[in-house]
């Protein structure tokens, strides 16, 4: 089934780029659906009691390196799988584009599938690389005016941290002779390597991972790149591809270098509560709409990664602790996968309209347009992580986890939560409050097509706001054995 999940998009990818120029999106939504019917299968036929890896399949590949087609499931890498299954169409819908366009996003579709539910590192960086070539492209043909150095950046910063993941795997393979995580995550536990070794293959793994989560100081190729992206591409990228990073910290440093983690873990705790801060104030002093949401969307990774680093920090210290930060990062990665989307695909609405992002070309919306405020507003707020939104419930768990494992940094990284909300509330004012801009001329209300978007979305939100239980009984089970893993 993971197989057939994987091939779907691949196969829609061929056919939508042969198609004809006005149904290749509706050939790639045809095979969205098909994969997401399929995500739901998974779903519905998933044990969330049971925390192991379920639906693997397991075949040999290449054994004189280790190398196994090795795929499976558990809560968290199923949840990110509904996350891909929900983004990705979402995306295809924001504007109408190009057979070459749709097919690259299904091509990005079937790597994101794959490297959520890969379990060998030369299968698993496969898929993790096979992402790369499309979204250089995505960003290079279809994006803005500084297009081709904000694609040469992003290829430039993932392929170098990509090389450094590489050669540390390889280092490690040397020594055990295996790539499977499952068996690295069990030599972990009493040191996977020694000495400068084990020192080299952290920070190879480390920088790969950084990079790809936009990890104070590695992050400088994502305001760029979102923002010369076209809407659809950004809206992957901030919704599904920096959530690779995040996935390959759970997956792979947390339980591989446990002792490593927890021998640097006030550096790291730093650059997390950095990432939080300064993006944070980068974007209070952001005059492009779609440039603030880039840096607000470090921001909420930098939760992430603050939960991450806490559980580093500390892991035995507690173990109900260690299980709500750890639950708060899986849900902050699904919830600010939705609400990103959401809010790039405001802010494309309103660039299509007005042909332009800067927030003083906006003003006085409220009055013009009161749909498109009503709506983006719910987006906007569970960005700042109002209670009954979806993104209060995993900022909540991580700040509750993090104080009990790591105090001092989840203190000073609490201010970021402020300056967030300064700096979307300033945003609001101007856009829906403010004076009129002189050119200011006829400007449309959210149209029938673009209402049976939004209005699934921001419903979807208040759901796991209001009841986040059921998203909660994906990887409970998950958490849990990461956990008593990790302890």
């Amino acid at each position: 089934m993971i197989s057939a999940l994987i091939t779907i998009p691949l196969v829609g990818a061929l056919l939508a780029s042969i198609a004809p120029q006005n149904r290749a999106r509706t050939v790639a939504l045809a095979f969205n659906f098909l994969a997401a019917l399929l995500a739901l299968t998974l779903w519905r036929n998933f044990d969330s009691g049971a925390g192991g890896l379920q639906f693997v399949e397991r075949y040999a590949w290449i054994p004189a390196i280790g190398a196994e087609y090795l795929l499976g499931i558990d809560g968290f890498s199923l949840l990110l799988v509904l996350l891909t299954s929900l983004v990705v169409p979402f995306a295809l819908l924001a504007r109408p584009m190009s057979r070459g366009f749709c097919a690259l996003m299904l091509l990005t579709q079937a790597a994101l599938y794959g490297t959520f539910t890969a379990h060998n590192f030369i299968l698993w960086f496969l898929f993790f690389e096979m992402s790369l070539i499309p979204s250089f492209l995505l960003i290079k043909l279809w994006g803005g005016e500084e297009r081709d150095r904000a694609a040469v950046k992003f290829f430039v910063y993932t392929f170098l941290g990509s090389v450094a993941m590489l050669l540390a795997f390889l280092g490690i393979y040397l020594v055990h002779g295996t790539f499977d995580f499952a068996t690295l995550a069990t030599l972990g536990k009493t040191g996977l390597l020694t000495g400068n070794a084990a020192w080299l293959a952290f920070a190879g793994i480390f920088l790969g991972l950084a990079v790809k989560t936009a990890l104070f100081p590695f992050h400088t190729w994502l305001p760029d790149a979102y923002e010369n992206a076209p809407v659809g591409a950004t809206m992957v990228l901030s919704g599904l591809l920096s959530k690779m990073g995040v996935y390959g910290f759970v997956r792979l440093l947390l339980p591989m270098f446990p002792n490593e983690m927890q021998a640097i873990a006030p550096w790291l705790l730093a650059l997390a509560v950095c990432s939080i801060l300064f993006s944070a104030l980068a974007a209070w002093a952001q005059s492009d709409l779609k440039r603030m949401v880039a840096y607000l969307s470090i921001t909420h990774l930098g939760y992430c990664m603050l939960g991450v680093f806490s559980i580093g920090a500390s892991p035995s210290q507690s173990l109900v602790e260690t299980q709500a930060a750890l639950t708060g990062v899986m849900m902050q990665v699904f919830n600010h996968g939705i609400t990103a989307a959401a809010l790039f695909y405001f802010v494309g609405l309103l660039e299509q309209r007005r042909g332009s992002r800067g927030i003083a070309d906006f003003g006085g919306l409220m009055q013009r347009t009161p749909l498109l405020c009503g709506w983006m507003s719910v987006a906007v707020f569970s960005f700042l992580g109002l209670p009954g939104l979806n993104g209060f419930i995993g900022e909540f768990l991580i700040f509750k986890g993090s104080f009990a494992l790591a105090a001092a940094a989840t203190s000073v990284a609490v201010f970021g939560l402020l300056i967030t909300a300064v700096a979307l509330l300033r945003g609001m004012q101007a856009l829906f409050s403010g004076p009129l801009p002189e050119n200011g001329g006829a400007f449309d209300d959210l149209r029938r097509g673009e209402l049976t978007v939004v209005v699934p979305v921001s419903v979807l939100m208040l759901a796991i706001g209001i009841a986040p239980q059921w998203v909660f009984n994906i990887f409970n089970a998950t958490v849990v054995q990461m956990a008593r893993a990790l302890a």
